[in-house]
């Protein structure tokens, strides 16, 4: 444990982030697997509907900093196509 005050407060913060970070990864991972569970039902309008959700979480996620830009974009990409899948057959 630290001693300075400044690190007190500056681990306090940090434990702060870390669990509101975790939050928003956790949510992020719930949103995709309802896409995921929606492809795998066949719903082609649901399918397009939730992964246009995710996609804004992930956008939303990216600007925060909670997940890279390139990740997120990775991410969108590969939902997007699963649910282009759902709806082309």
């Amino acid at each position: 444990m630290a001693n300075i005050k400044s690190q007190i407060k500056r681990n306090k913060q940090n434990e702060r982030r870390r669990q509101r970070n975790k939050d928003a990864r956790t949510s992020l991972k719930t949103t995709t697997k309802r896409v995921h569970a929606t492809v795998a039902s066949g719903d082609a309008d649901a399918a397009q509907e939730q992964a246009r959700s995710a996609a804004r979480a992930l956008d939303k996620a990216a600007s925060k900093g909670i997940v890279h830009k390139n990740t997120a974009a990775r991410r969108k990409s590969r939902l997007a196509k699963s649910a282009n899948a759902v709806s082309a057959s």
